[in-house]
């Protein structure tokens, strides 16, 4: 799908049985580094079956920047009237307004293509599926560092919650988030959108105690200089967080990319920990999915 001198910059595809048109596929999306929205394109028609995964059954929320990552972009919840009939949607319930927002479903390739046509750089997701929307199915902890403290900090972070919850039986697994943190994610069952916000917080609260010159727990600005906030709070039921293997609407092209521990321990910068997208799928041909069964 990378547009090439002999590439239409519009174009119309088959994608397994579906009619997706494609337009502006020569148009610079990431104007530090000319990345084009067709190679947009086809990194996400390249990594999905590792990514659909993650999306399917999820209510999607999309951050669409038309005119490239350097102008601002916009929030997408509510599914496009002028959507092809073959996009499934899904009617959520908005936290405390009473009212409902149909927001998409990207269940397939055709779907996620449509969608990263609309200039959808980022796709966020939610820690439940919409056939159960009374559960979270993941726990999420987002570490976010506050300069001068890097990712490498989160590394540390994230071995000590993983020996923690190991002894509470809880698998824990890393990617990055495309930006300067960390995401580690722990499967759940029969857990409340409350419950599983208060756990969260209870590990939150006890990595502070553990290692209180690095971690910090509440949300206050002030408090993070220096150190890695652990976000709880991606755990409330609203809240959605950037699914596995999406870009990131940053100057180059980055992309949420699983690791594996061996990774992070090896990490001596922060650029070690920053994938491109070929970098991401790289990493994808060599371990497969590495947040596979969650």
């Amino acid at each position: 799908m990378s547009p090439d001198s002999r590439t239409p910059a519009s174009q119309t595809v088959e994608i397994d049985g579906r009619r997706v048109k494609l337009t502006n596929l020569d148009k610079v999306l990431y104007p530090e580094t000319g990345f084009t929205k067709g190679e947009v394109l086809s990194y996400y028609a390249r990594v999905a079956p590792v990514m659909l995964p993650h999306l399917a059954g999820r209510a999607a929320t999309l951050i669409r920047h038309p005119d490239g990552v350097d102008e601002p972009g916009f929030f997408a919840k509510h599914a496009p009237s002028h959507r092809p009939d073959w996009v499934r949607t899904a009617s959520v319930a908005a936290t405390g307004s009473g009212k409902h927002i149909e927001h998409v479903l990207i269940d397939d390739l055709p779907s996620l293509i449509w969608a990263a046509n609309l200039a959808a750089i980022e796709f966020h997701v939610p820690q439940w599926r919409v056939a159960d929307p009374e559960h979270h199915d993941l726990l999420v902890l987002d570490l976010d560092p506050g300069p001068p403290a890097t990712v490498l900090d989160c590394v540390r972070v994230a071995f000590a919650a993983r020996e923690l919850l190991a002894t509470h039986g809880m698998d824990l697994r890393a990617k990055t988030s495309g930006g300067k943190g960390l995401h580690l994610y722990a499967p759940l069952d029969g857990v409340t959108a409350e419950q599983a916000r208060e756990l969260a917080h209870t590990i939150a609260l006890g990595m502070e105690a553990q290692l209180p010159d690095l971690v910090v727990s509440n949300m206050a600005k002030r408090e993070r200089p220096g150190k890695v906030f652990m976000d709880w709070s991606q755990n409330t039921h609203s809240k959605t967080t950037v699914a596995a293997y999406s870009l990131r609407a940053r100057p180059r092209p980055t992309v949420s990319t699983p690791v594996t521990w061996e990774q992070l321990a090896a990490a001596e910068r922060p650029d070690d920990l920053r994938f491109s997208p070929t970098r991401a799928l790289e990493q994808v041909a060599e371990h497969g999915d590495l947040l596979s069964g969650l």
